[in-house]
């Protein structure tokens, strides 16, 4: 399996002495933020995980051993670092508009990333001219604000509560990892070998399309999702701040 992978700029990650054209292998069965070597199948997904710093190195990799997968990130337990991706590449891969020296913008002339407008030196903004971080609004200095000409970053609300946490904390906590697993795709592709004979017969075309597109119930979709955790993994959402159980299970349709 081919991936990409960031290091420090001394090709280190996780304490671990890496060097491109070479293998590391460890005798461990791979677990996602647990065990074995790290990467991401598409290069834009590895900037979830680490800063987008230019003195940080990114590599092209393959996979060479037994393969664990979690949501956009993987781990393997031999893992070959192919070659080094030259900054200029990499801003290729990453965004869709046009003048963006950042990280995945779909907007226009943004210095920071992940931006859908235009002219921003932050990240994530949804607005215009933001030198801040994830708002929606415009002219913000501060992140995560969904008005306009802010200063200071603001903290949220959970549970109907105020919290001490501010937006950037809760997206790099371990609960916001686990709830963005929920799988809410509204299509999944049902190939041939995997149709049952009753989704032969409703869906003939399948015979010159090799499958058809099945339309997801997501009614369940969070029951699904809550019913695959272990047990640690569920204290992990029950300690978030304020939780509270029943409104929960009005939100999520999860006896928590």
């Amino acid at each position: 399996m081919k991936g990409f992978k960031v290091f420090n700029p001394d090709w280190t990650c996780r304490g671990f002495q890496y060097e491109v054209g070479k293998v590391s292998e460890e005798a461990v069965a791979p677990s996602v933020c647990d065990r074995g070597f790290h990467f991401c199948k598409q290069a834009k997904d590895c900037f979830n995980y680490y800063r987008f710093d230019p003195e940080n190195k990114v590599a092209e990799v393959i996979a060479l051993g037994e393969v664990a997968e979690d949501g956009d990130k993987c781990s393997t337990n031999k893992i070959q670092i192919v070659r080094e991706i030259p900054w200029g590449e990499l801003l290729s891969l990453v965004n869709l508009g046009k003048g963006n020296a950042g990280l995945c913008n779909s907007g226009n002339r943004n210095s920071g990333n992940r931006n859908s407008g235009d002219c921003n030196s932050g990240d994530w903004n949804s607005g215009d001219w933001n030198s801040g971080n994830r708002n929606s609004g415009d002219w913000n200095k501060s992140s995560f604000n969904t008005g306009c000409f802010n200063t200071e970053d603001h903290k949220l609300m959970f549970f109907d509560k105020p919290t001490d946490m501010t937006f950037e904390q809760w997206r790099r906590s371990d609960a916001c990892y686990l709830i963005n697993q929920i799988d809410f795709r509204p299509t999944e592709w049902i190939y041939e070998e995997d149709m049952t004979d009753e989704e032969k017969a409703a869906h003939p075309e399948y015979k010159t399309t090799y499958g058809y597109l099945k339309v997801r119930d997501n009614q369940d979709c969070c029951i699904e999702w809550w019913s695959q955790l272990s047990e640690t993994r569920r204290n992990i959402i029950r300690e978030i701040p304020n939780f509270d159980a029943e409104k929960f299970f009005e939100i999520t349709g999860i006896r928590a």
